[in-house]
């Protein structure tokens, strides 16, 4: 059996100091901060998700803000790059916008038939923006007009000691389909394919192994439709011999972690219940929230998280 993803449902990171995360994810690209809570494993550290006006899944961006945490590693066993999709007719567009930022920029370059130009974020987590034909609205509440914004993750780039291993788990247990290569780097899609549906995998054969920390990511999430979906995904995992978490409850939605053969974290998350189930969409990101089996320790918790304001 192999298992169904819609595609990316978000992808976390790890960064520094969150209101600077904030000034740029949303200040800079423009996204919304659709959520602001804390780590559930860790209730002393930020969780801030970014995203579209509602925070659809395949939309979405996450971050620990670890502030004074220790730098990261980048290197094989972990996702190196987080693409994001504009619309073809924006590149120019976000050149400026760049330029006008001072924000240092490689390209536009030619990958797998798209332009690309890319960039680092403020803790040097590499990004691209990927001109295609990426499907959504665009939110125009962050200082971009709707017409340019960001329209969701494009893919994600593992890099791996080896391709064979990660390229059978990928096509043979989670139903990816290799669907081409341009040097070092393999394509593989999930779902209806295309943006919001990739995982390029680039082989770095001696390269060092990653070690997680402040300017890296920490995992990639896939959809699934539901609990259901979910637990027979669980299923077809263990019965293919990942090492598999038992399904978390994340509030926003259900969960479940695994690590692919050459490391990298991976989860599948389900669609609902979605960012407003404690938010009107009108408030989305504006007040700490935190799940109820920690609402009684919220005194104690606040005063430890850093202030943040959206930009």
């Amino acid at each position: 059996m192999t298992i169904a993803s819609r595609g990316i449902h978000h992808v976390t990171a790890i960064s520094g100091d969150a209101q600077a995360t904030v000034d740029f994810y949303g200040g800079v690209l423009g996204l919304r901060l659709v959520k602001r809570t804390v780590n559930f494993d860790d209730p002393g550290t930020h969780h801030l998700y970014f995203g579209d006006e509602t925070g659809t899944p395949g939309t979405i961006v996450t971050f620990f803000p670890w502030g004074d945490g220790a730098r990261g590693r980048g290197g094989v066993g972990q996702i190196n790059v987080i693409s994001l999709a504009i619309p073809q007719s924006s590149l120019g567009f976000w050149l400026e916008r760049l330029i006008a930022r001072g924000i240092a920029y490689d390209g536009p370059a030619k990958r797998f038939g798209e332009q690309v130009v890319s960039i680092r974020d403020q803790d040097g987590i590499a990004l691209e923006l990927v001109a295609c034909a990426a499907t959504g609205a665009g939110w125009s509440g962050g200082g971009v007009p709707a017409e340019h914004a960001i329209r969701g993750v494009h893919g994600v780039t593992l890099w791996v000691d080896a391709l064979a291993p990660t390229a059978a788990f990928l096509t043979g247990v989670l139903g990816f389909r290799e669907v081409g290569s341009e040097g070092s780097i393999h394509r593989f899609e999930t779902g209806p394919g295309g943006s919001g549906a990739i995982a390029d995998v680039r082989t770095a054969d001696g390269f060092w192994r990653g070690a997680m920390g402040v300017g890296t990511v920490h995992h990639v999430a896939w959809r699934t439709a539901n609990d259901d979906t979910e637990l027979a995904a669980r299923a077809a995992l263990a019965a293919a011999g990942a090492h598999i978490t038992p399904v978390r409850d994340r509030v926003y939605f259900h969960s479940i972690y695994f690590h692919e053969p050459g490391g990298t974290l991976f989860e599948i998350a389900t669609d609902p219940p979605g960012f407003t189930l404690d938010e009107p969409v009108a408030a989305l990101g504006s007040a700490l929230k935190l799940p109820p089996w920690l609402e009684a320790s919220r005194a104690m918790i606040e005063p430890t998280l850093p202030p943040v304001r959206a930009p």
